[in-house]
């Protein structure tokens, strides 16, 4: 008896390290020390130089059950940039940059070219955010996951100066809300998406005239990346106030998550670019409309606060850098939380 015959194939691990390295090669940065496949991974700290008092962010996040629908299609090259999504928005929220990347794969059974597919996603990610991806880990687990299936998250960490943390400590009534579009549904409430609509090929392969595309394809559009967009808002000389990212619990939850106690955002749902996935998802499930802003970004993944006379800067800034985005709302005296008008 051997390890192969346990169900963890070794020389497999060897094969996806050596697909995956030109993926990786695409992310590399100069503060890069070493390469793939030593114990840990190394990044040099003089990234931090130039920085009066450097402040470390990170965050950590899943794709989630997002994944179903990668196993049903058999596609598996984008789910990485949605895992890479999840945490850079959240490190760019709070002002820094995406310094690094590190991933980790559970799977049944090690499928190298599957598995080089998962890694290309993450690497186009990093790419996407200036993030290098230093490392990660890739663990065969058969009984434990089938063989078929996988699970997929990572961590980043990023770094800004103190004085330039987005906190939302400052937000004051007569700031404006801006909102920057969405991709769709990016990884959240997928849940909710599995119980509305069957999961199998007939019903992902349906076409909808309002998406141009089949449903499954519009479901896996990889989450939208908002580093470089936010970074943009900053090089305008606009000052970001405060950031929220439209994540699990849309909008009720995450938009008061920048708010300082006594202060209230009205958001007017006419001035909102709603995604078309959203109504059919409302349609399909007889959702009432408060759960759908509650669960769900509704095409808005990210709300910025800025000063009033900064604001057509900043949607300038966010237009010339490729987004979609126009002002939604305000800030008034209030209890703190949201009111959707």
């Amino acid at each position: 008896m051997d390890y192969k015959s346990s169900g963890v194939d070794i020389e497999a691990g060897y094969k996806a390290v050596e697909l995956m390295k030109k993926h990786v090669a695409k992310t590399t940065r100069p503060e890069v020390m070493g390469g793939l496949g030593g114990f840990s991974g190394a990044f040099n700290a003089k990234a931090l130089k130039g920085m009066e008092n450097p402040v470390l962010l990170s965050g950590t996040d899943g794709v989630g059950t997002k994944l179903k629908l990668a196993f049903i299609l058999d596609k598996h090259d984008t789910v990485g940039i949605d895992c890479v999504a999840m945490c850079v928005n959240d490190i760019a929220c709070a002002g820094a940059e995406p310094l690094f990347f590190l991933d980790y794969i559970a799977c049944g059974k090690n499928d190298p070219e599957k598995i080089a597919q998962i890694v290309s996603g993450v690497a186009e990610g990093c790419v996407q955010s200036g993030a290098a991806l230093i490392g990660g880990e890739t663990a065969e687990m058969p009984g434990f996951y089938p063989v078929d299936e996988y699970d997929l998250a990572g961590f980043s960490v990023g770094a800004c100066d103190e004085k330039d943390c987005i906190t939302g400590q400052n937000i004051t009534s007569g700031n404006v809300l801006i909102g920057i579009a969405s991709s769709g549904v990016h990884s959240n409430g997928f849940s909710l998406v599995r119980k509305v609509f069957s999961m199998d090929k007939a019903s992902l392969s349906k076409s909808y005239a309002e998406l141009g595309r089949p449903l499954g394809e519009a479901l896996l559009e990889p989450t939208k990346i908002y580093v470089k967009a936010l970074k943009s808002v900053k090089e305008s000389g606009v000052k970001i106030l405060g950031c929220s990212h439209i994540t699990g619990g849309g909008f009720y939850e995450n938009i008061p998550r920048m708010l300082p106690d006594g202060k209230r955002a009205f958001v007017e749902k006419d001035k909102l670019t709603i995604h078309p996935v959203f109504p059919i998802i409302q349609k399909e499930g007889n959702i009432e409309e408060e759960m759908m802003f509650n669960t769900y970004n509704m095409g808005t993944g990210m709300m910025l606060c800025v000063d009033e006379e900064d604001a057509d800067t900043a949607v300038k800034a966010l237009k010339n850098a490729g987004e979609n985005a126009s002002v939604v709302g305000c800030i008034k005296d209030g209890d703190k939380g949201v009111t959707l008008c």
